[in-house]
């Protein structure tokens, strides 16, 4: 899919795999639109990335709040891509040294992570399926009508869950889980969905870690036997965002890891 003349929101775009996506997109000609906490460097990284990229403060769980970020991005340019980049990280045993885990710290994990990412898809979807198709096309490859794709970010842990990751592996497995069924609601609307499941990469929460961590961590994966870059992540969404054939996918970005229990 062409992106001049088009407009993108990536939420969480103001860090990490988020931002590197957004400067991404914005590189190849959309109007991007940020969306991301209050309290993030949001405004910040839009002067950063420049091309006219422009933050919205949003809670992805408030429909009120991710509907003025889809109608900012539809007063730019058609809304076209959406890449779902917000979530959080907890840990916690089922039950520990304290006794159960508590239930609202599950329950806020999954709302961040797999609910807030079906708000933001559910109206980024229907502000797309009012426009008008644009076309998707590899060089050499067939023109396709397509009016928008999604792409959400699930994690190696919805399959390979570790001690302590009971509600992160239940909220990324639910996004990986419904990447499927979505697409295939929204396949006659020609909106496509794909969902890309990282390892571990080299975000600001990881570079807090001490670097012993990290290297352990590294080691861990068998090649390359590094942390992934979110230039990667970035570099993946933007060919399924080309690729017209890519559709109701989960995508792996690992390096061949399957983590160990911890």
């Amino acid at each position: 899919m062409k992106l001049d003349g088009a407009s993108a929101i990536v939420t969480g775009g103001a860090s990490g795999l988020g931002f590197a996506t957004a400067r991404a997109l914005a590189d190849d000609g959309a109007s991007v639109i940020l969306v991301d906490l209050p309290s993030s460097r949001g405004e910040e990284a839009a002067r950063e990335i420049g091309h006219g990229a422009r933050f919205v403060a949003a809670d992805v769980t408030s429909e009120e709040q991710v509907q003025a970020a889809v109608d900012a991005a539809q007063e730019a340019a058609p809304l076209r891509v959406v890449v779902n980049c917000a979530g959080v990280a907890t840990a916690g045993r089922t039950v520990g040294r304290e006794g159960p885990a508590p239930l609202d710290v599950f329950e806020r994990t999954v709302r961040v992570n797999l609910v807030g990412t079906f708000n933001v898809t559910r109206l980024a979807a229907a502000a797309m399926v009012a426009n008008e198709p644009g076309v998707g096309q590899v060089p050499g490859g067939p023109e396709t009508p397509e009016r928008g794709v999604v792409v959400s970010t699930a994690s190696v842990a919805a399959y390979d869950g570790q001690i302590g990751q009971a509600a992160y592996a239940a909220s990324k497995g639910g996004v990986a889980a419904m990447t499927l069924p979505i697409a295939r609601d929204l396949s006659k609307l020609l909106v496509r969905v794909v969902t890309v499941a990282p390892g571990i990469m080299q975000t600001p929460m990881m570079a807090g870690m001490p670097e012993d961590v990290q290297a352990s961590l590294a080691a861990q994966i068998p090649h390359p036997s590094r942390l992934g870059s979110p230039a990667e992540y970035a570099s993946l969404v933007r060919h399924i965002v080309a690729n017209p054939f890519i559709n109701g996918e989960v995508v792996r970005l690992d390096g061949a890891i399957r983590m160990q229990p911890k």
